[in-house]
Order: C-alpha cells, then structure tokens, then sequence
C-alpha cells in the first residue's frame, strides 16, 4: 500500500469502560469511568461505549452524570441488546434503558451464528432475524443512531455463511448506520478476517459501513483490526491497552498509530497522536494495573536499547533501530546501560542524564566497571540515579555528602511483638552523625535511622518517600547464602517547590549476600543522589 496513497478516514471506537471493564482485576468505580472517558474525549476517538444500562446500577448512574458534562469530540454510546424473543421491543426493560440512557447513539448486538441462535437463545432462526430488525428499526423511532455489532459474526460465518449475511442484512433493513463484525471468540486469523469482509462489503454494498471488533485470543486482535482496514472496514473497535475478557480486546494503542503511521488513515484528530502514551498510562493508573511497558508505540521500552551495536548505529543515524519516531506517539528514546552495553550505551546515557561529555577512556572504564558490578549481582536497568552516582564518582572533583562509618541492626521479639532497632554512624563534612532509630522491621528502621542522621545537614530529606522497595535473589540455589538485589523507587513530595510540578522520581540498586548491606547501598544512592545538589535539576527525569 503506498505510503502517501490518500484515505479516507477511519472510525476509532473505545469499549474500555464496557468491554475493558470485563478484564479480570479490573473494577472501574463511576468517577473511574468518568475520569476515562474525559481522557478519551481529549484524545478525540470517535466514540465511547460507557457501559450496559440495563444491566446494572453503575452504569445506569454514570450515563445519568455523563449527561451533565459536555464532550468536544466524541460520542457517548450506551450499549444493548436485541430484544428477547418473547417481546416487542418497547417491552423490553433492556432496550427501554437504551433509549433513557439518553446518549445519542446506542450501539446493540445479536446473534449471527446458527450455533447461537438455536443452542444460546434457543430461538428460530426467522425470529432472529425479526429480533435484530425490529430493534434496530424501534431504536431509530426514538431518534437514536444505531451501531449494531454482529455477535460471533466470523465464527457464524464459518459455519453458515448465507445465514450470518441475512443477519447483517436485517439490521441493515432496520437501519443501522454501521455493520460491526465481531470475533466475539477471538478465534479468527487475519487473512480469514479479510476474506469475510470482502464477502461482506460485496453483499452490503459500498453505502454500507462495515467495522471490526477483535478480540485477542489467538493474539492477532490488531491483525485483524488491520486486515478488516484493509478489507474496506472504516470504524474500529478496541480498548486502550489492550483490556477485555479473557486476553483482551483489540489493543487501540497498537492499532490507532498502524492505522495513522503505517497504513496512512487517519484515525485521531490531527496533532492528537502524541498525547496515546500519556493516555495508555493514564488508563493503567486509573484500572490500578502496572503499566505494560513492552507493549508496542506506547510501552516505556518499545524504544529503549540497550544493545551497544544498536546504540552506536543510533549515534549515526536514529532510524537504524527504530521503526518510528519515538515522539510521534509522545514516546521517547532510552538508552539502557548493563553488562551488554559498550562505550556508546555509556556515552549516551551520561548526555540523556544531563552529566558532562565523557572521554573514551572513562567511557571503557566505566563499561567495565558496570560488568563487574553487575557480574556481582547489580542491575542498573531500573536504577539510573545510581548509574548515575556511579559516573559522577569517578570524577576527582566529586564529593561525597556522606560516608557510612558503621551501623549496626537488631531484631528482637517481645511476647507478640517484633521490633527492630538500627543504630548508623555517618561521616558528613567535618562532623559524625551517630543516631539510632526503631522501625517494624531492620530495613524500616535503617531507613529512619539514616533520615535521622541526614536530616540536621540535608532539610530537604523530610521530603524524600520510598515509593517502592523490592527485592530479588539472584542465585536461589545458594540457599540464605544467595546474593540479594534490592531496588529502590523513590519520589520527593516538594515536588522542586511547585506544587502542582511534576512529583521527582528516580530509582537506585544495591546486592550482596547481606540483605541490609544491599539496603544499605540502595539507601545511600538514594539519599545521596536526591541531596547532591548538582543532581537535583535532573531528579524529574530519572525514573
């Protein structure tokens, strides 16, 4: 397909707060969904399908307070069913919760599989039909635009095709504006997808809208998305990251920037692409899951390196490993530093890390000393403050804001009560800080001690949050004798004096045999790093 070949645009509709609310873990409150929603309305998609109103309060709740709010670019869509064989549409309290859903367009679905019509509604096939028709058909009588989603249309296909096309044609007759085809399974491969769209479109006609809802379970949901594009379908369905039952939904933060940078539709309003990574990890945030961040275009390592070849190759060139520009999708470039890397891996970290162009010579020191620190357990992936400090020690001019003298930590039990106890003695400048502190475990109060220490020279400590502490054994068939890595997220809640400023994130390593001696340096990196006042400009970008 040539690249500047003009298309037409293509529909992008989000089912996150509907069919991403079906993932396992996930539990969208009303506010969570309104939250989204807003988010995805600046991303400017076409269209959000905000639940099922018939089905339960939450969502009849949050179409009520959706209705109070203004969208700039998207439509709201309350999602339903045909009506049930027994009734006429009016009748059914379901199709009757579309229509006081009060949303514009309703988007409904029905059965397209013989296999579905007699085993799972257990119904005529003649009354399907009449089913699909008829709803639609009363759905446009109350002044609604109606998208209908044909259930287990590829599946149905297979086993019927003449019937699953009547189908289609029925909630053509009724007047839907839009033929969505579902593999409602997630069992389709995509040059089946194409195939069936082609017999679609051929059947509808050209004036007939055709779209595509993927699911993931053969792992081509943005396969197929794209070769029903390619097949004529000019409205898509998905869900940001990839959310759904079982293994998800189609991925809209794979499938929107295919769509706009390799197939050259357009998917977003203009200039709206870059803003897909702050919304994949907005969503993420909200549904309180981690950020999946090898996921294609938007994941934090969709363009990091760490190989020192590519690295070098990149220095000449920034297309020589990487598809894409990182910015197109408000991405980034990272350059990873391990026991992998060369000097251009080192050289080029120090530049992104905002530290002084370094020489050759110090580049291969640097690069074998990282070997030999990671040969002994340590993984400066994840922790770039400590890279960081790593660099900057090697300078003659450097120093230290402290040094460890000794510490010293005790656990005891009494009766149902466990406390530890952390005595730590610092060499800061010309003086000796010599304190002790409790904590519920030797690791909380080695923490407390060392803040205790610190704070007297170092205000900005009483600042300083462990967001995260984690702990990995590296050689488990040592037993209690196998080498520990801790790893340590932090942030700084001055966020730099602004209080609406970007909350100051970075991240640091230690390992060894003992555990609080691998706390012990994981701790030092990160206080030091964070008091190291030449550093602090750069604490937002270290994460």
């Amino acid at each position: 397909m040539p690249k500047n070949s003009p298309l037409s645009s293509i529909e992008i509709f989000d089912t996150t707060l509907r069919d991403g609310a079906q993932t396992e873990g996930i539990s969208y409150s009303v506010d969570d969904k309104l939250r989204i929603a807003r988010k995805l309305d600046e991303l400017g998609v076409a269209f959000i399908e905000g639940g099922w109103p018939g089905s339960n309060p939450k969502d009849e709740v949050f179409f009520a307070q959706a209705r109070l709010e203004t969208w700039t670019h998207a439509k709201l869509v309350a999602f339903g069913a045909t009506r049930r064989a027994s009734l006429q549409p009016a009748d059914d309290a379901s199709v009757r919760a579309l229509v006081e859903a009060g949303t514009e367009v309703c988007a409904i679905f029905g059965k397209s599989s013989v296999l579905q019509v007699k085993e799972i509604l257990r119904t005529t096939l003649e009354e399907n039909l009449k089913m699909i028709e008829e709803t639609v058909a009363y759905l446009r009588t109350q002044g609604k635009r109606v998208i209908y989603d044909a259930e287990h249309f590829f599946d149905g296909y297979h086993l019927d095709g003449a019937y699953a096309l009547q189908t289609l044609q029925a909630a053509v007759r009724g007047g839907a504006e839009t033929i969505v085809l579902c593999d409602t399974n997630g069992g389709s491969l995509p040059w089946q997808v194409e195939a069936a769209v082609l017999a679609v479109k051929a059947k509808l006609g050209p004036t007939v809208a055709v779209g595509i809802h993927a699911h993931d379970d053969t792992g081509c949901g943005v396969a197929n998305s794209l070769a029903a594009v390619r097949a004529g379908a000019r409205h898509v369905q998905g869900t940001i990251n990839g959310y759904g039952e079982r293994c998800g939904n189609a991925n809209l933060c794979v499938v929107i920037p295919a769509l706009e940078l390799k197939l050259n539709q357009r998917a977003l309003p203009s200039g709206a692409l870059p803003r897909l990574h702050e919304v994949a990890r907005f969503v993420a945030e909200v549904a309180n899951f981690a950020p999946n961040e090898h996921m294609a275009y938007v994941g934090n390592s969709a363009f990091a390196h760490k190989a020192g070849v590519h690295v070098s190759a990149m220095q000449r060139h920034p297309d020589a490993y990487q598809h894409i520009d990182p910015a197109l999708v408000g991405n980034a470039m990272r350059v990873v530093v391990s026991e992998l890397s060369g000097r251009a891996n080192v050289v080029s970290k120090a530049s992104e890390l905002g530290l002084a162009d370094l020489d050759a010579a110090t580049g291969a020191k640097i690069v074998e000393l990282i070997k030999a620190k990671e040969y002994a357990g340590f993984s400066f992936e994840a922790a770039e403050a400590s890279l960081a400090l790593l660099v900057r020690r090697l300078s003659p001019e450097y120093q230290a804001p402290f040094a460890l003298v000794d510490y010293r930590v005790m656990v005891s039990r009494h009766g149902a009560r466990s406390m530890a106890e952390a005595t730590i003695k610092l060499q800061v400048g010309q003086q000796e800080a010599h304190t002790a502190a409790e904590g519920t475990g030797p690791v909380h109060a080695f923490d407390q001690a060392l803040r205790k220490a610190l704070q007297p020279h170092f205000p900005a400590v009483k600042n300083i949050q462990l967001a995260d502490y984690k702990v990995r054994i590296l050689n488990s068939n040592n037993g209690t004798a196998a080498v520990t890595r801790v790893l340590i997220d932090w942030h700084d809640d001055s966020k730099g004096g602004n209080p609406v400023g970007p909350i100051r994130r970075w991240s640091t390593v230690g390992a060894g045999a003992n555990i609080l001696e691998a706390t012990w340096l994981a701790l030092a990196d990160g206080f030091e790093y964070a008091v190291t006042q030449e550093f602090a400009s750069k604490l937002e970008n270290i994460s």
